[in-house]
C-alpha cells in the first residue's frame, strides 16, 4: 500500500467520522436552511463528474463518466425539489374562509318585490 493511498483513505474516514458527528448534532428547526446550503453545494457534485468526463478514455470510461454526470445532476435537481416542499411546510396557510363572507348564497337583487 502506497503512502498516498494510506493518507487518501485515511482523509476519508475522518471525513466520515467527522461529518457523522456534525450532522448527528444539527437540532431539527435547523435542518431545513442546513439542507439548502448544502444542496447550493452539491454543484462541486457536477464539477467533478464534468472533471471525470474530461478524463475518460475508451466506452468504458465514457459509460462510467456519463453515469457520474447523470448521477450528479440528479442529485442537484431532487435535493432543490426535496428542499422546495420542506420549506413549503413552513409557509403560513391563508384563513379559511368565514360563513359571513360568503356570497355565494346570496341572490341578486333583481328590482322589486311585491
Amino acid at each position: 500500500m502506497s503512502i498516498e493511498l494510506l493518507f487518501d483513505i485515511t482523509t476519508f474516514v475522518l471525513a466520515v467520522l467527522v461529518g457523522f458527528e456534525v450532522i448527528s448534532k444539527v437540532p431539527a428547526t435547523l435542518h431545513t436552511p442546513l439542507m439548502s446550503g448544502a444542496n447550493s453545494i452539491h454543484g462541486v457534485v457536477v464539477i467533478g463528474a464534468l472533471l471525470v468526463t474530461s478524463t475518460a478514455r475508451g466506452p468504458f470510461g465514457y459509460t462510467i463518466a456519463f453515469f457520474a454526470v447523470a448521477l450528479a445532476g440528479m442529485n442537484v435537481v431532487g435535493g432543490y425539489a426535496v428542499t422546495d416542499r420542506m420549506l413549503e411546510m413552513f409557509k403560513a396557510k391563508p384563513p379559511p374562509p368565514t360563513p359571513d363572507s360568503d356570497t355565494s348564497s346570496e341572490l341578486p337583487s333583481g328590482g322589486e318585490t311585491s
